[in-house]
């Protein structure tokens, strides 16, 4: 008994010894060091969506397209090598299809405040669903919706999108035009939480 509780106890020393010291482990080929990673980001925002106004985070420019009492929910989240984006939309006009984006910057009293869609990075050339963050929706019967969608790149650090606008088409997918969706009718700035 005596030399089993012996060697019972130089196991725990030796392995309270590697316990404490602290090596780094080796990343995955493609992934960078816990240090050098971009930092996570939560965006939200939304409400019951009004005219522009000081201070106003979800407003309406087209009350033709965007009834009153038309509500948003939006939440954009990034991590090291992952953003999810989801939008949720309740009393828009029914069976309709909305083009909804990214953008660059909050809004404003003018729909062209937001200024262009947030994109990946300013080396692309060309809208896709793949460089920016597209959230279309089609509304149901009572005008609700939601979108989600997941790319496998980070916002970029210290520049994440400032708002989500909603437009009056769907997106073109495709063309010289690819990314257009029609006037701006809504508005929601994002902030951190």
């Amino acid at each position: 008994m005596r030399s089993t509780l012996g060697a019972l106890t130089a196991a725990v020393v030796l392995l309270g010894t590697g316990c404490g010291q602290q090596s780094a482990a080796p990343h995955p080929a493609g992934h960078a060091a816990a240090s050098s990673l971009p930092p996570e980001v939560r965006l939200v925002g939304g409400g019951t969506l009004t005219p522009p106004a000081p201070r106003a985070s979800a407003v309406v420019y087209d009350t033709a397209l965007v009834p009153a009492g038309a509500a948003v929910r939006v939440t954009a989240e990034s991590g090291a090598v992952l953003a999810t984006s989801t939008l949720t939309v309740s009393g828009m006009l029914p069976h309709r299809t909305y083009g909804a984006h990214l953008h660059v910057n909050p809004c404003g009293f003018r729909p062209d405040d937001a200024g262009p869609h947030y994109r990946q990075s300013h080396s692309h050339s060309h809208a896709s669903a793949q460089t920016e963050v597209w959230l279309d929706v089609t509304t149901d019967a009572r005008g609700g919706a939601t979108a989600t969608t997941s790319h496998d790149w980070a916002f970029l650090p210290g520049r994440p999108p400032r708002s989500l606008v909603i437009h009056a088409e769907a997106t073109r997918a495709s063309g010289a035009r690819a990314g257009d969706a029609g006037p701006r009718v809504a508005c929601v700035t994002l902030a951190e939480r």
